[in-house]
């Protein structure tokens, strides 16, 4: 029976740990439970999962409090953070370190919900009827093969609009973290993408200066700028990378500008960076079915969720809720406050 016992959590020990899986991902360094403690204010958890007198694999999440109860996530919705869950040696069995923490949140922890994602449960088969799911889908692309393989995977629309860019005079940089107008630059295209919506973000640009600051110096960063012919920055992306994955974290565009479809030109010079430092795997993030035209698969990874007492559930669907509804009031009551300005004027 495995057991999760927890262990003190010290920067440097946790990132030599890493090191001995092969499937860790740049959410589970250091640098981004950093990140998550800053931005969440939780308290950072590592555990170790025991068989025995054997250590078979290791944990990382973060509790928070909520209206005075404890969430232990790894992670929690609203977090910006993607796949964390466990390492594990490769005898390790997932549903039954599973089971072990479920029993570490409610028992040791003293946590009465717990939330996790793990990029493995994709190919796992998962009957566990203490957990429930619901689907993180996107598309994911296979950088393994050449260039020009994965240029000819792109829908024919999707090359049409990179070869239009360039014929537009539309650049794309990478930009260092120290460059101070970034983060103004995404902040003001995000508010753009979402004002399309009808919505506003669902966190503000201190979230984007503290995903620079802890990653930034770590070199697990890439930040794209898109200018169109007069140098104005019209789009932005933000990819964390690290060993054999990368992921969009975020990005953002002009909607006055996209005749000169820059996204698919950002996307396509973040490819070729990525090929660059080897990384073999890139998420293009949660949703989107226009995502498809990038040429990837198909991903559904199930983000399973467990709370001790049946009403936590119940309260957690209805605080979802109600949050949508207040990000889409906001957005309403924000483009009906700019559009009285206007007439002012």
């Amino acid at each position: 029976m495995l057991k999760l016992e927890r262990v003190p959590y010290e920067p440097e020990w946790w990132n030599n740990t890493l090191h001995q899986f092969p499937e860790r991902t740049v959410y589970q360094t250091p640098a981004w439970l950093a990140f998550l403690e800053d931005t969440q204010g939780g308290e950072i958890v590592t555990a170790a999962l025991h068989d025995g007198n054997s250590i078979v694999g290791y944990f990382a999440g973060m509790i928070v409090s909520k209206f005075g109860l404890r969430l232990l996530g790894s992670p929690l919705p609203g977090w910006t953070t993607s796949y964390m869950g466990f390492n594990l040696h490769s005898d390790a069995p997932l549903l039954e370190a599973l089971e072990a923490l479920r029993h570490f949140a409610f028992h040791d922890l003293r946590c009465v919900h717990v939330e996790v994602m793990d990029h493995r449960f994709g190919t796992a088969e998962l009957e566990l009827p203490r957990f429930r799911a619901r689907g993180y889908n996107g598309f994911e692309l296979d950088l393994r093969s050449t260039e020009d393989e994965l240029f000819a995977r792109l829908s024919r629309s999707c090359r049409t609009c990179i070869r239009k860019a360039a014929k537009s005079g539309v650049s794309v940089e990478e930009v260092g973290t120290e460059d101070e107008d970034f983060v103004q630059e995404y902040w003001t295209q995000m508010q753009d993408v979402f004002a399309k919506q009808r919505l506003v973000p669902t966190y503000g640009p201190e979230r984007v200066r503290a995903v620079i600051r802890y990653l930034g110096p770590t070199g697990h960063l890439i930040l794209l700028r898109a200018r169109d012919p007069e140098g104005r920055s019209i789009a932005t992306g933000i990819y964390p990378a690290m060993h054999e994955r990368a992921y969009i974290w975020g990005g953002a565009s002009l909607r006055a500008f996209q005749i000169l479809r820059p996204n698919e030109a950002l996307l396509w010079k973040g490819v070729s960076l990525l090929k660059a430092r080897q990384i073999k795997f890139f998420d293009l993030g949660g949703g989107g079915e226009y995502k498809r035209k990038y040429g990837g698969r198909r991903i559904s990874i199930p983000w399973l969720r467990s709370s001790r007492y049946p009403l936590l559930e119940t309260l957690r669907n209805t605080m979802s809720t109600l949050i949508t509804m207040r990000q889409r009031w906001s957005g309403i009551w924000s483009q009906g406050t700019q559009h009285t300005t206007t007439e002012a004027r």
